[in-house]
């Protein structure tokens, strides 16, 4: 997979054919003020490199992992 890089104004006024080359399996970095803003990549391969809502908590430990550690003094009284 071929990556250009391309800065805002030029992405949007090139748009269909920046769509097309990411179709065609060329992603598009998009730079504004000469940083790097976000990626155009084909949906499918897009779909296929990030995770849902459901896989993460999936593959969350579970209770039974130190996940926070907790601090190890006793809580304060509070009078309600």
């Amino acid at each position: 997979m071929a990556t250009r890089t391309m800065q805002l104004r030029r992405a949007k006024a090139e748009l269909s054919a920046v769509v097309d080359e990411a179709v065609k399996g060329n992603a598009t970095v998009i730079t504004r003020y000469g940083k790097p803003q976000a990626v155009l990549v084909k949906y499918e391969d897009w779909e296929s490199g990030h995770q849902s809502f459901a896989d993460l908590l999936l593959a969350f430990p579970g209770p039974d992992a130190e996940v926070l550690s907790r601090w190890p003094d006793t809580p304060r009284e509070l009078e309600l």
